[in-house]
């Protein structure tokens, strides 16, 4: 017995021993440092440095080691703070959120927030005692921009703290929500990076590998979407559980914090121009306050900074604009420095950014801003109510409702009332046939329109007004054409739905969609066995359901010409599920079919017999099978990773089919006969396919392969021997004229001049040649938002110029004048036969941040349906 405490004792004192060695190593960890098995709540309230065992700056803190300060200090003040767990990410890490308030607040925390939806006519009832104004913080929404979940600890350190008593004092007032770190998975995607290459002591050099963050950079989340441009569409995982628990409070001050390139200071409000139109005056005075407070410090502290400058307040999909179209004061704080900049990097002016300056700044921005709220809240609460009792009774615009046709495609009408219940938006139906003068989306003109009964209705007369005008309104007010992003994103141009605007009010029905007119309604039934089932082919949920079958084994196919029987008209593209090829299946083959259209979406038609009373038959040569295609595509350095990510998230979120990703640094090696489609998006491909690796890939392509490019990978083949897309020529019209004058241009005006060439996220409307499959499913039109002007010849014999740009296509945004008459006779989209195979050229993505539902179907086609 004592020979064995002697080993233990011996084994202990050199466990000890290595760990004081280790430490020698290593920055001396505070005595405090916590067992890293002990519950959140075990020992004291410890600082960020006490707790980690690191000071503030030092190094890049993983999520998780985050999130578990964040649950000692939540544990360490129960009466003031409640840690929630409100979602996780595609990687499975949590999502938090901690809400903070004085102790009789906290303990009235679920009525405050009930009080606050009756303030903006939200919830019903009387407001039931004081109102505190609700601040949201919302840090790390950019992965790689990773000082503010730096800073956010001190935060919450500082606002847990009895012996803090001017951060104490603001909770009197406020109930604060604070998002520790809005996008985890970007976040460790960097942290672990730049923790896994720095060097033991800093190198500040922009030359350290540690500044030259690799592909595809921890900016975004795990399917390499912007979160900070997906509020408004909520198209990813993260914001959906994100903004369900934000639509829950509405708060009145909504802050975001950031970073930019490394050489710039310190941004914050007010804001540049362009704001929006619908911005109220106490908005555009509140973003001036909230400056003033910040100001206010940095002035103290010698600290450079820049307002009015690059960030504006125009499009909705920003951690700034779309809490403003939702009655908040939005702002956004940018701290210099970024993924570049480490935790050291030494700028060109000769001085050097530290991480721990970045935290400093954020830091005073926060508890500023909680300041500027606190000692103004019955202001804040005061506006806040006036704001949502002006969008009820008295709302903005000309237009007092917007009507969707409810006919022109019921999936994505279904679609659309889905996204409208996500955004708090009231809507109704049309419950009579009426004609009213009103504004066509798709002539762009002001005509007399025809309503239906079951029209969708969104009246102006609702809390939400503000955001229906934002969402809906034909044409962005724009003060400026200076813009940070899009300058159209109208809600029928992006779901590809008729609609028109009015300036009367209509009646409405209430907002259940009836059974017949639902693309999500149960698949129609038959007492016998039906000899086929038709599906029509008009949205993403149809290829959904294609996607679901193919992967099932069922056997498909797919008409290329119109055709009607037993009393109904199917269009290209119509799904026909014959029982005949599918005799293995035996009885499971009715069941499953209804099965996966219910699931997706689809309305599904049991016909019983396979002669058509107009076009072909079921059996004709008009209707040809579906394959099921292997498909990959390509990544990494060279490929834009957003571009990538955008057709990753299609096929795995949306329509749920596999595909491979491959690699462009063994791309030259890969045998591509294994596969039937190959996608490339958007990149710059000069240095990804040599002339060798192209060949192989023509010589693919003639063998009977599919290979798709979007954009830049359209500019790239552009132009290449055998491939018949062809740049078009530059105007030689101006240079014949030349003003001799033409280079005495302002050096101020530089900016501004070169708009007056690009396209700012602006809707076209783009001519279809809907006989072809790559256009099977739409009009004789489809609304793109183009980002850039497609300057392509019309593709020659040999080609299929499938959508066109021709005169008056403009629709929507802004566009610079010679632009505009630039996109006149332009290729947008088509396809080139290259021995058995094809290329598909889209210079326009439809599939852009999956916002775009318009544009699906057309990706659909070119995988699934040529």
């Amino acid at each position: 017995m004592m020979k064995k405490l002697t080993l233990q004792a011996l084994s202990l004192l050199l466990v000890g021993l290595l760990m004081c060695f280790g430490a020698l190593a290593q920055t001396p960890a505070p005595a405090a440092y916590p067992n890293p098995l002990a519950g959140p709540a075990d020992g004291p309230l410890l600082t960020p440095a006490q707790f980690l065992g690191y000071e503030l700056g030092a190094r890049f803190t993983p999520h998780a080691e985050l999130l578990r300060y964040v649950a000692h200090v939540a544990a360490h003040s129960p009466d003031r703070m409640k840690l929630e767990r409100y979602g996780s990410t595609y990687e499975n890490r949590p999502l938090e959120l901690v809400y903070i308030a004085s102790a009789a607040n906290l303990a009235r925390l679920d009525d405050i927030r009930r009080d606050n939806l009756r303030l903006a006519g939200l919830e019903t009832g009387a407001v039931k005692g004081a109102t505190p104004a609700v601040v949201w913080l919302s840090y790390n929404v950019h992965g790689n921009e990773a000082v503010s979940s730096e800073a956010v600890m001190q935060v919450l350190y500082d606002l847990a703290n009895p012996a803090n008593t001017t951060a104490q004092s603001y909770l009197q007032n406020l109930v604060v929500i604070v998002d520790p770190c809005v996008n985890p998975d970007g976040r460790d995607r960097y942290a672990q990076w730049y923790n896994r290459v720095a060097n033991k002591q800093t190198n500040a050099s922009p030359l350290s590998w540690e500044h030259r963050e690799p592909w595809p950079g921890g900016r975004y989340n795990h399917y390499y979407f912007d979160l900070n441009r997906d509020w408004a569409w909520q198209t990813q995982q993260e914001s959906r559980q994100r903004i369900a628990v934000y639509n829950q409070w509405l708060p009145q001050v909504h802050a975001d914090f950031h970073e930019m390139g490394p050489s710039a200071p310190y941004y914050f409000s007010p804001a540049a121009k362009p704001f929006h139109a619908d911005l109220t005056a106490w908005q555009r005075q509140f973003q001036d306050v909230i400056g003033d407070y910040n100001r206010k410090v940095f002035d103290k502290n010698n600290w450079l900074y820049f307002t009015r400058e690059t960030y504006d307040l125009f499009a909705p999909f920003y951690g700034d604009t779309w809490p403003s179209f939702n009655g908040a004061i939005g702002v956004t704080y940018e701290q210099g420095g970024g993924g570049v900049a480490g935790i050291a990097y030494a700028k060109t002016d000769g001085d050097t950014l530290t991480l721990s300056q970045r935290i400093e700044h954020h830091h005073a921005t926060s508890l500023a801003t909680l300041q500027a709220a606190a000692e103004r809240h019955q202001d804040l609460t005061r506006e806040f109510q006036k704001f949502y009792t002006d969008a009820r009774t008295k709302p903005k615009g000309e237009y007092k409702s917007y009507v969707l046709a409810g006919s022109s495609d019921p999936g994505q009408v279904r679609a659309l009332t889905q996204y409208l219940d996500r955004q708090q938006i009231s809507y109704g139906f049309a419950t009579k046939r009426s004609r009213q003068a009103g504004y066509s989306y798709a002539t762009g003109k002001t005509e007399t329109v025809q309503i239906e009964p079951q029209d969708v209705v969104i009246s102006m007369y609702q809390p939400k007004s503000t955001l229906v005008k934002v969402l809906f309104e034909p044409q962005a007010q724009l003060e400026d054409s200076l813009t940070y992003d899009l300058t159209a994103w109208s809600l029928p141009y992006a779901f590809g739905l008729n609609g028109y605007a009015l300036k009367g009010q209509l009646p409405v029905a209430g907002r259940q969609v009836p059974v017949s007119s639902v693309a999500g309604s149960k698949s129609s039934s038959t007492a016998t066995a039906p000899y086929a089932y038709l599906a029509r082919w008009n949205n993403l949920q149809d290829v959904r359901f294609l996607s679901r079958l193919l992967q099932q084994g069922v056997k498909l196919r797919v008409a290329e010409e119109p055709f009607e029987t037993e009393g109904q008209k199917y269009g290209r593209g119509t799904l026909i599920i014959a029982r005949t090829g599918n005799e293995r299946l035996g009885a499971r083959f009715d069941q499953l079919v209804r099965a996966q259209a219910d699931s997706a979406g689809v309305l599904v038609q049991a016909v019983q017999s396979g002669l058509s009373t107009s076009g072909g038959d079921l059996g004709s040569r008009s209707v040809r099978p579906l394959a099921m295609p292997n498909v990959a595509v390509l990544a990494g350095p060279g490929v834009d990773a957003t571009a990538f990510g955008e057709v990753w998230h299609f096929f795995e979120q949306q329509v749920g089919y596999p595909i491979t990703v491959l690699g462009t640094d063994y791309f030259g090696s890969v045998p591509l006969s294994k596969f039937d489609v190959l996608i490339l998006p958007d990149g710059r491909y000069d240095d990804i396919m040599n002339e060798r690796t192209l060949a192989a890939v023509k010589t693919w392509v003639r063998g009977g392969g599919r290979l798709i490019a979007l954009e830049g990978a359209s500019r790239f083949l552009a132009g290449q021997k055998d491939l018949l897309l062809k740049a078009k020529p530059t105007d030689s019209t101006a240079t014949s004229k030349k003003d001799p004058y033409i280079a005495l241009r302002r050096y101020a005006d530089a900016e501004r001049d070169g708009i007056d060439g690009r396209v700012q996220g602006s809707v076209f409307r783009v001519q279809l040649d809907n006989t072809h499959p790559l256009a099977f499913g739409y009009g004789n039109t489809y609304f793109a938002l183009l980002r850039e002007a497609p300057n392509y010849k019309f593709l020659p014999e040999g080609g299929w110029n499938v959508g066109v740009l021709k005169k008056n296509g403009y629709a929507s945004g802004f566009a610079g004048r010679k632009t505009r008459t630039g996109l006149t006779d332009s290729f947008v989209l088509g396809t080139q036969d290259l021995g058995r195979g094809q290329i598909v050229y889209l210079a326009d993505n439809p599939l852009f941040r999956a916002f775009w539902q318009g544009g699906k179907l057309l990706f659909g086609n070119a995988v699934f349906i040529l």
